[in-house]
């Protein structure tokens, strides 16, 4: 469980900020809210989920339980480095950041449980949905918390009925 943790912070935090650089490169020319608005709602989104669900595919043995188990320890531990960044970095509140806490570990889980049930193109896009939900909301709405708790509701939610659909039968 910490090796995944930490892979959430030592592996998937820097893939995020080197494939979003190179991303955002696409961008030149652009005016700043319509780069704001493709580099935050449209690459994050992929970039990111991708990057939390990579180390799950360095398993294994597990049954898929455990790799949702494994996949909220990524989110968690991503989670966790994104609120630093975004909080002592770039002086964001806490408090809007602490819904992150939550997000990350949940969308991590639904592409998990793609992983695990050996479908995970329809999974890895539902949670790059929600994360392109959420972040639009963010981008366009004058009232970001109140739309983000909307989607993180959702989120959980659906991460937690995958959870419970989960079996402790061995993958391979």
């Amino acid at each position: 469980m910490l090796f995944f943790f930490s892979c959430g912070i030592i592996l998937s935090i820097p893939l995020t900020i080197l494939t979003a650089s190179l991303a955002d490169s696409l961008l030149a020319g652009l005016d700043a809210f319509s780069a704001t608005l493709v580099s935050t709602a449209v690459f994050a989104p992929f970039i990111e989920e991708f990057s939390k669900v990579f180390p799950l595919y360095y398993r294994h043995g597990e049954t898929q339980r455990s790799i949702l188990n494994l996949a909220i320890m990524v989110g968690l531990g991503f989670g966790i480095v994104e609120l630093f960044i975004y909080v002592f970095l770039a002086g964001t509140p806490v408090i809007f950041r602490i819904p992150g806490l939550f997000f990350h570990p949940s969308s991590t889980a639904i592409a998990a449980y793609g992983i695990a049930t050996k479908r995970p193109l329809p999974f890895y896009a539902v949670a790059v949905s929600l994360h392109f939900a959420n972040n639009f909301l963010v981008v366009v709405n004058p009232f970001p918390f109140s739309a983000s708790i909307l989607i993180l509701g959702l989120t959980v939610w659906l991460a937690w009925t995958f959870y419970r659909w989960t079996k402790e039968k061995v993958i391979s």
